[in-house]
């Protein structure tokens, strides 16, 4: 027998701005790809990468076994996040920060949700402190959040160790997806933060913290858990006209 499950309620876009502000945050946290902009950057600098010829051949092959392996369900979400960081290894991170500023302009700029850089903007007009947290690596989302004007120092993202002579290693040093979401804001002081944003499954447990939490765009699997939790949801007016939702 088929379980049905109910559809989560949704926000007009106008409810949804107002049932933001109206909580009067103090600090608000987003996840980046599929919640301030659509598509995942993550994955599409790290296919950008190859085809441009950052990456060694080496290391694109290792990288493209490594996803089918992700795809089958053989490796998890922290350590395919973790490699598509470690495959710059080498490099040097100023190479870096130039391609992903290029390939943000080129590939996701023009993606990004006018309802969520309109809302952002409101927020910080009111002084609320804005907070990223992505597992794609920090230079994509470092380049991302500019448009948004958040700072660096209020990025948490997938990163290595850069040496001293700048270039990238291997050691990672985070990847916040899942339960690590969570635990990458209570290590920077904010365990229980006022609105979080978020789009996937991946962002679930650090939904769960907020006093308030905002799937936006959310996939099937988040949608579900939205509905049973009794979480609003808020599709922005390009992904419905795509998907005709």
């Amino acid at each position: 027998m088929t379980t049905v499950h109910a559809a989560p309620t949704r926000y007009t876009q106008q409810e949804f701005e107002k049932s933001v502000l109206a909580l009067s945050p103090s600090i608000a946290v987003f996840d980046c790809d599929g919640t301030l902009w659509s598509g995942d950057a993550g994955y599409g600098f790290m296919v950008w990468s190859i085809e441009t010829g950052l990456v060694s051949r080496n290391a694109a092959d290792w990288i493209d076994s490594r996803y089918r392996q992700y795809l089958a369900g053989e490796i998890s979400e922290a350590a395919m996040c973790g490699e598509m960081v470690q495959i710059y290894a080498g490099l040097q991170e100023e190479e870096i920060r130039r391609a992903a500023a290029e390939y943000f302009r080129l590939h996701i700029e023009s993606h990004i949700f006018s309802e969520l850089r309109s809302l952002v903007s409101r927020l910080q007009k009111d002084g609320v402190e804005i907070w990223a947290v992505s597992s794609t690596n920090n230079w994509v989302i470092e380049e991302g959040v500019r448009h948004f004007d958040i700072p660096d120092s209020r990025v948490l993202s997938a990163r290595v160790r850069v040496a001293d002579d700048g270039h990238i290693t291997s050691d990672l040093i985070a990847v916040p997806t899942d339960e690590a979401k969570a635990t990458a804001l209570q290590e920077v002081g904010i365990p229980r933060p006022d609105a979080v944003f978020g789009n996937s499954v991946h962002d679930a447990a650090m939904l769960a913290i907020a006093r308030r939490a905002f799937p936006v765009n959310p996939t099937p699997a988040l949608a579900e858990i939205a509905a049973q939790r009794n979480w609003t949801v808020f599709y922005p007016d390009s992904v419905l006209t795509d998907s005709k939702l």
